[in-house]
């Protein structure tokens, strides 16, 4: 080998040493210190998660309701034609009103038998079905059913009424057809949020339920309403609950009804509405014991009817604003703004009958009734 050849050999191995020298140190571990350790192993939150753990979504819908639609028989008279039966004008004066709500309740006293069955007028109400076809035309989603006139024409009328709402696209509450219909909840959903609906009545007056049939029409008992709104919140945001209780005629809230209120609220309905007095009374706020505020509406008095007293022509809208906030820990409710719009049904010897809000047909009721209605909410707003 010529020392050349000597050289180069040399040479290459000292270039094979580098090689595994810097090999080896690229394996090696480098020591490093306790705070180095830590920026590697422990993640810092930016400060976009920091906000997105107090991010929140909020929805909102907003619910109106209306009282008694009792229809008498000088208001059929009135809507008659020679087709049948026209209520769209009845109520063309309010439709504005009534929808401008994402959902709209009302209690629909009368049965909708329809004229298959002959409609009558007190003491025992049969109503044509085209009373549906207008309360949906102007708006309505929802029907009370459970009322001192729901068994008026026995296991028929209640038949006919429930098939015609399913027809109309209409939910109800408070009457069923069957045992498993009535463990049904009536739930309804807007935007985002889904609201429950349950109805019971003091009696029927006097009409006893066949036996074995009881589902045919909800009966106020405190086991009953305790038990559907427990299920009703396990599937829904804000349980609505409707009464049909109270003394007739009368413009404030008895004991009675105040009480069973607050024990409804307590149990977790968030919106009680009432109906029966046929006259308006006076709406509260219930704190309750988990620290919620339950809505009452005690009298929403009558939406349409023929009753020619002034506080039984004297009626309204009831608005409410839900709002649902979502985090990431759950959701929320909350339950305010709460609104009123006066209505007077009128009427020219029995006929000629129009729901109009009260602010149009004159001003000193409208303010009597801004008092009254503010006796306990002194900040509720007229949205009309």
């Amino acid at each position: 080998m010529t020392s050349v050849e000597v050289k180069h050999m040399k040479e290459k191995l000292w270039l094979v040493m580098i090689v595994i020298v810097f090999v080896l140190a690229g394996c090696t571990n480098t020591p490093q210190s306790d705070a180095e350790s830590k920026k590697m192993t422990l993640h810092s939150p930016s400060s976009m998660e920091k906000s997105q753990i107090h991010y929140a979504t909020i929805s909102t819908a907003t619910l109106s309701a209306i009282g008694d639609v009792l229809i008498h028989d000088t208001v059929y008279n009135d809507a008659k034609t020679d087709q049948g039966y026209n209520f769209t004008p009845i109520f063309q004066g309010v439709k504005s009103h009534l929808e401008q709500a994402d959902i709209t309740v009302a209690n629909s006293e009368s049965i909708i038998g329809g004229t298959e069955i002959g409609v009558s007028s007190y003491p025992t109400f049969n109503s044509p079905t085209e009373v549906g076809d207008a309360m949906k035309k102007v708006g309505v989603d929802v029907v009370s059913m459970a009322n001192n006139h729901t068994l008026d024409q026995g296991i028929i009328g209640i038949q006919n009424a429930i098939e015609h709402w399913d027809r109309l696209g209409v939910a109800y509450a408070g009457a069923a057809l069957s045992e498993d219909e009535a463990k049904n909840i009536c739930t309804v959903t807007k935007h985002d949020i889904t609201f429950s609906f349950l109805s019971f009545t003091y009696g029927t007056n006097g009409i006893p339920t066949p036996t074995g049939q009881d589902f045919l029409v909800n009966r106020i008992d405190r086991d009953k309403i305790t038990s559907d709104i427990s299920r009703a919140k396990k599937i829904s945001d804000v349980v609505v609950l409707s009464l049909h209780f109270g003394n007739e005629y009368e413009r404030m809230p008895s004991a009675e009804q105040r009480e069973l209120a607050h024990f409804a609220a307590e149990q977790g309905a968030d919106i009680i509405l009432g109906h029966h007095p046929h006259v308006l009374q006076p709406p509260e706020w219930v704190q309750t014991s988990d620290n919620r505020q339950a809505f009452v509406a005690y009298s929403l008095g009558n939406f349409l009817s023929g009753q020619e007293n002034l506080y039984r022509r004297i009626g309204g809208i009831m608005n409410i604003k839900v709002e649902k906030q979502t985090t990431a820990l759950g959701s929320s409710i909350s339950i305010a703004k709460p609104s009123f719009v006066p209505t007077y049904v009128t009427s020219e010897r029995a006929g000629n009958y129009a729901i109009k809000p009260l602010k149009e047909i004159n001003d000193t009721y409208y303010q009597h009734i801004k008092q009254h209605m503010r006796t306990w909410i002194p900040d509720l707003s007229f949205a009309y």
